[in-house]
């Protein structure tokens, strides 16, 4: 069962590196959230990036945490138009929610 899911994450990476060209992924894997969290790193990181991509249709993944409040990973997802997705994923990489956020917003609002 693990072989498949593994096998569709990774063809879910190869369709988004074929289809989309221009889909990145740029994680500072030292970076920190706002509360300390770690960020997400090894084989995790690449199963979680895969994951928001593909449910985000594209984009770059600009950070990520463990042990977020809302679920386990916590995915950040810049789309090419600025705007930015938040992307909460259990243990298994299941999208279990997610939350929009203007890529300019610098008022604090909802910090």
């Amino acid at each position: 069962m693990r072989t498949k899911k593994g096998l569709l994450i990774g063809g879910i990476v190869a369709a988004l590196a074929i289809i989309g060209g221009g889909v990145g992924v740029a994680v500072a894997t030292g970076a920190v959230g706002d509360d300390n969290e770690a960020p997400i790193t090894d084989d995790a990181l690449n199963k979680a990036s895969a994951a928001a991509l593909a449910h985000t249709g594209g984009g770059t993944v600009t950070e990520t945490e463990v042990g977020d409040e809302e679920s386990l990973y916590e995915v950040q997802v810049t789309l090419d138009d600025g705007s930015q997705i938040d992307v909460q994923l259990d243990a298994d990489f299941n999208v279990v929610g997610d939350e929009a956020d203007a890529a300019d917003d610098e008022s604090g609002g909802d910090n």
